[in-house]
């Protein structure tokens, strides 16, 4: 009795064996049939992308049509999209019903045009000393924005200077700048030991990057009243590397103290 039931149960473990075998090989046999291949880049759906144009973004894809699905890898794919510039983040899943990709990207949006130097000091190659910065400081190269951008739109705010001057601090930067009431359209960090400013106010000088950025852009708030103090057109610059005693410097080398109202 014994040994029949011993028999019983390796005859059903043997079943079992044999009905999960049967299952995993039939999955194999139908995933690698015709039917389940990427014939075209028409089976890829691209989500999540406004100023990438989709097919830009399919054709960064490292995919030779006809492909099997089970040989599409996307993690891989997603890295390749991934060390893009213009994509911060990106998502691959493959779908058996019907047989597709489906790609969700992040762009990275640009917050500035970026300048190496000057534009007006450049003669030749413009677009080469041109590109744009997201706001976490990402260089976006002009012409790989321009060729994947389905609308090439332009940001107001421009920032001058090597790239590697300001990366470490831009966040903190354009987040100051981008919350400021004082409308500012410039930023140029040539000079890492003086960033300056282009705002409806006039010129500013701000000195070196510090922690004291926020506190700075708070006492130029507070000189909003300054084209009523002063002739605008009389005023050099406005001076405020040293919050706690901001200074006008005028034309006439004539330095002034403005009033700033009290917190």
């Amino acid at each position: 009795m014994l040994r029949t039931h011993r028999r019983l149960k390796m005859l059903h473990a043997a079943w079992q064996t044999l009905a999960v075998g049967g299952i995993l090989g039939g999955l194999v046999w139908a995933t690698t049939r015709p039917i389940w291949v990427l014939r075209e880049s028409g089976q890829v759906t691209i989500e999540g992308n406004q100023l990438l144009a989709t097919q830009a973004i399919k054709s960064l894809l490292p995919i030779t049509y006809p492909q099997s699905l089970l040989r599409i890898q996307p993690e891989a794919i997603a890295k390749t999209l991934e060390s893009q510039p213009t994509i911060a983040d990106a998502n691959v899943t493959r779908e058996l019903f019907p047989p597709s990709l489906r790609v969700q990207v992040t762009e990275r949006i640009p917050v500035a045009i970026a300048y190496i130097r000057p534009p007006q000091t450049v003669t030749t190659d413009t677009q080469a000393n041109m590109g744009f910065v997201d706001a976490q400081g990402v260089w976006i190269p002009f012409q790989t924005y321009a060729a994947q951008s389905t609308n090439l739109k332009l940001p107001q705010l421009k920032v001058i200077g090597p790239w590697e001057r300001y990366q470490s601090y831009w966040a903190s930067v354009y987040q100051g700048v981008s919350r400021s009431p004082v409308k500012i359209t410039e930023i140029d960090c040539q000079d890492p030991t003086n960033i300056i400013l282009k705002t409806e106010l006039g010129i500013v000088h701000l000195g070196a990057y510090s922690s004291r950025l926020n506190q700075q852009l708070q006492v130029l708030d507070q000189m909003r009243q300054l084209p009523q103090q002063l002739n605008p057109s009389q005023i050099a610059y406005i001076d405020i590397s040293n919050p706690d005693t901001p200074t006008v410097q005028m034309n006439q080398l004539e330095t002034v103290n403005p009033d700033t109202p009290q917190q």
